[in-house]
C-alpha cells in the first residue's frame, strides 16, 4: 500500500472522503486523462470501498464535475490576479489575463482537462456553472473596459470580443501551452504566440499600438 493510499484512508476516516476522492480523481486524470478511469478506480485510488463514493457523488460524472468546479475556482483566481482590476492600464492587464490563462493550463493540467475535456454539460453541477461563469466574467469585464477606450461609434460588442479572445487563448493553451504530454512544439513560446495574435486582433479593432 502506497503512502498516498494510506494518507487518503486517514483523510477518509477523519471525514474527508469527498476531498480524498477529488484528489484521487485529479491524479487519475493527470495520469490517464478524464476518460481513462472508472468510478471504482477513483474509489480504489482513494483507498475506500467501491460503494463509498456514492455517499457524496451519484456517479463518475458528478465526481468529475466537482473536480472541474475546484478547477474553475483556481482558474478564476489566476485570471483575477492577471487582470488586477485593470492595472496598470487596461491594455497591459488584458494581455496579463491571457498569460494567466496559459499559466493555468501549464500548472494545472488535471483541472484543465476536467474543466474543458471531460465532455461535461455546462450545467452538470450548478456550483461548477456558477464558478465557470465568474471566471468568464473576468474576461468579459476586461473586454468591456478595453472597448471603452475606443470611440463610441467603433466599439465592438464586449461579449463578442471576450468570446473571440477566449477562443484564441483556449486554442493556444490546448495545443501549445499544456502542462502534459499533449503539448505540441513551437518555434516560440506559447506566450509569444498569444501576444502576437492579440496584437494583430486588437490592431484590427482599431486599438493603437504602443511603440
Amino acid at each position: 500500500m502506497s503512502w498516498k493510499t494510506r494518507a487518503r484512508e486517514g483523510a477518509y476516516h477523519h471525514g474527508n472522503l469527498k476531498e480524498a476522492l477529488i484528489q484521487a480523481a485529479r491524479e487519475l486524470i493527470k495520469e490517464k486523462g478524464p476518460a481513462g478511469f472508472t468510478f471504482a478506480d477513483a474509489a480504489r485510488s482513494a483507498g475506500v470501498s467501491p460503494a463509498a463514493p456514492y455517499r457524496h457523488f451519484r456517479d463518475r460524472e458528478a465526481l468529475l464535475a466537482d473536480v472541474a468546479r475546484e478547477g474553475f475556482g483556481r482558474f478564476e483566481a489566476m485570471l483575477a490576479t492577471g487582470w488586477a482590476n485593470g492595472r496598470p492600464d487596461p491594455l497591459i492587464a488584458f494581455h496579463n489575463v491571457g498569460r494567466a490563462y496559459l499559466a493555468f493550463a501549464r500548472a494545472e493540467p488535471a483541472y484543465y482537462a476536467a474543466m474543458f475535456e471531460a465532455g461535461l454539460p455546462p450545467d452538470a453541477n450548478p456550483e461548477m456553472r456558477a464558478t465557470s461563469d465568474r471566471a468568464f466574467g473576468i474576461l468579459r469585464t476586461a473586454a468591456e473596459q478595453l472597448t471603452a477606450l475606443l470611440p463610441a461609434g467603433t466599439r465592438p460588442p464586449a461579449l463578442m470580443m471576450s468570446l473571440h479572445v477566449w477562443s484564441l487563448s483556449h486554442g493556444i493553451a490546448s495545443l501549445f501551452g499544456r502542462g502534459d504530454a499533449g503539448r505540441r512544439t513551437l518555434p516560440m513560446t506559447a506566450e509569444e504566440l498569444l501576444e502576437s495574435a492579440m496584437l494583430i486582433y486588437l490592431q484590427g479593432l482599431g486599438f493603437p499600438q504602443k511603440a
